[in-house]
């Protein structure tokens, strides 16, 4: 997560919850001397409905979107003088996800952070759509920036484990992150059943994660619980160990669990006020157990 890989993109929707994903970007803008790229995507049907009929002859979009690119450059300006961080601005109309997907290409960028809301209390499994595509779809990592307090540095960094291919992949971005920030890395796996088989399985692969993560001398813990609920065990640890930040991946290989991005992922999301790193995997052939090397 270096400047040479691009900038760190953050969309803004000038709502409280953007600007804190905002704030949240400064201190690793910092470590990794990276630019931000700030972005705002006007919703296409929104600015369709607002140029019908005798404002269209006014040019009303164009003006509108000149605007926000004054709002946006506004804001980089502050970040310069205020924050000492280099930004750039682009402001794009269409489908939001989609925009934010497509700027992340054009941009090369190494990292999205964006806010999220969450969903509706009555639909409280699933994510914004808008936030939930992004995270599925962008191919560089995503971190999802729920609730208003946060703190600056991260000293705990949770890492979920379980039955995945994707392991190394995961704990490589978590190693990162860590060397970053000097962190505590928690290795946690999330037992849904008391099958001995899986259980000695998962022990081993968190012993040969836990020597991974230690020969880069960085601190680290494991642990396993019993919990039907994977979402909630991982939420009830997190709170536990004062995490600062959860890795978790995208989507999930293994027919153990549904997990990333399915139901329990999103409801993982909804439920932890922390942010979340989100990895989308790379195919590759099938591995059963983690190699050091």
């Amino acid at each position: 997560m270096s400047s040479e890989n691009g900038p760190i993109l953050v969309p803004l929707d000038f709502s409280s919850q953007s600007f804190i994903a905002l704030s949240q970007s400064y201190n690793l803008a910092r470590l990794t001397n990276s630019p931000l790229r700030l972005l705002h995507v006007i919703d296409q049907d929104f600015l369709s409905s607002l140029t019908e009929g005798f404002l269209s002859q006014y040019n009303y979009g164009d003006t509108i979107k000149e605007d926000l690119q004054n709002k946006l450059d506004e804001i980089a300006v502050k970040l310069k003088d205020e924050q000492n961080i280099i930004a750039t601005t682009s402001v794009r109309t269409g489908k939001i996800y989609n925009e934010i997907i497509e700027e992340s290409k054009d941009c090369n960028a190494s990292l999205i952070i964006m806010g999220t809301m969450g969903s509706s209390t009555l639909v409280k499994k699933f994510l914004g759509s808008n936030a939930s595509r992004v995270i599925r779809e962008a191919e560089c990592p995503v971190i999802t920036i729920k609730g208003t307090a946060h703190r600056k540095g991260c000293e705990n960094i949770l890492l979920p484990l379980d039955l995945t291919k994707e392991t190394k992949e995961k704990v490589n971005k978590t190693i990162e992150l860590a060397r970053l920030y000097k962190s505590h890395v928690h290795i946690v796996t999330i037992l849904e059943n008391d099958d001995e088989f899986i259980i000695k399985k998962l022990e081993r692969q968190m012993d040969q994660v836990k020597e991974f993560v230690e020969a880069e001398n960085i601190k680290c813990s494991t642990a396993c619980i019993q919990n039907d609920e994977v979402a909630e065990g991982i939420h009830e640890y997190a709170k536990l160990v004062n995490a600062d930040l959860v890795v978790i991946m995208t989507q999930q290989e293994s027919n153990f669990t549904d997990l990333f991005l399915g139901s329990k992922a999103q409801e993982l999301i909804n439920l932890l006020d922390i942010p979340v790193l989100c990895i989308r995997p790379v195919k590759k052939k099938d591995l059963t157990e983690f190699v050091l090397s």
